[in-house]
């Protein structure tokens, strides 16, 4: 089972959630070479339960997730900042994930962040994954937590946006910082555009529709993790090609309709 843990549903933060966007991105998934994705849309999006009431409500629920008519399996989550300066990773069933978002909305502008503390309890009062999203991005404050914050974790973020600009230096600096607090690593692409699907995914051996599946198999890292070769350039291609469809989105334009 391919999966992708780190992607998102929306072309930016502050547009309107498009279904048609979220639905042609779901189909290119499956079309490169995805069984399924973690839907890790930032908590502090426009419309986020919007677009998680769609997803829920559209496709046929299976396990803990959704499934589109094509195959592609969903997992819920959401990505959330912290106070200290950092992205965490939250995977879970659909019903968590909204509860927990409601419960963010006094924390989702930048200045009111819940600090790690704060919202890893949080977080722990309910059944999920928790990840440290792309710990070594210019910003991120992570691997400065102690370790027994740090050991809250129950995996670190491979991420294909940070591979891209230096592949080599990221995959050194979160495999030690994994080793250093005994925790799994998975990939995610970090796309918010069909091009970036692909460029890493982690490769289980069995095929898993519930959240305990997928935390045993983490936890026992029963996977590999695949990087294309061509990852740098699909991650430049998606960066020009988010730039551009936003500017078409500006200018009054329909910019789910270039794609199709």
């Amino acid at each position: 089972m391919k999966i992708d843990f780190h992607t998102h549903g929306k072309l930016a933060k502050k547009l309107p959630f498009s279904k048609e966007y979220t639905d042609l991105l779901f189909q290119k998934a499956r079309k490169k070479g995805l069984d399924a994705i973690c839907l890790t849309e930032h908590f502090n999006t426009l419309s986020f339960r919007d677009m998680y009431n769609y997803i829920y409500n559209e496709y046929e629920h299976v396990g803990d997730g959704c499934q589109t008519k094509d195959g592609l399996f969903i997992f819920f989550g959401m990505e959330v900042d912290i106070a200290e300066g950092g992205h965490t990773l939250v995977i879970g069933r659909y019903q968590d994930i909204i509860s927990l978002n409601c419960l963010l909305d006094d924390y989702k502008q930048k200045g009111c962040f819940l600090p790690f503390d704060r919202l890893c309890e949080l977080v722990k009062s309910y059944d999920v994954l928790f990840g440290g999203a792309h710990p070594f991005r210019q910003g991120s404050h992570i691997p400065e937590l102690s370790l027994e914050q740090l050991n809250q974790f129950d995996f670190f973020d491979l991420n294909g946006k940070d591979l891209s600009c230096n592949q080599q230096q990221t995959e050194m600096q979160v495999s030690s910082l994994a080793t250093y607090c005994h925790k799994p690593v998975v990939a995610g692409s970090d796309t918010h555009q069909a091009t970036q699907y692909g460029c890493v995914m982690t490769c289980f051996e069995n095929n898993m529709t519930t959240l305990n599946d997928l935390k045993n198999e983490i936890k026992n890292q029963k996977y590999t993790i695949t990087i294309a070769d061509s990852l740098t350039i699909q991650v430049e291609d998606a960066t020009i090609q988010k730039r551009l469809l936003k500017e078409v989105y500006k200018l009054g334009g329909n910019y789910v309709a270039l794609l199709d």
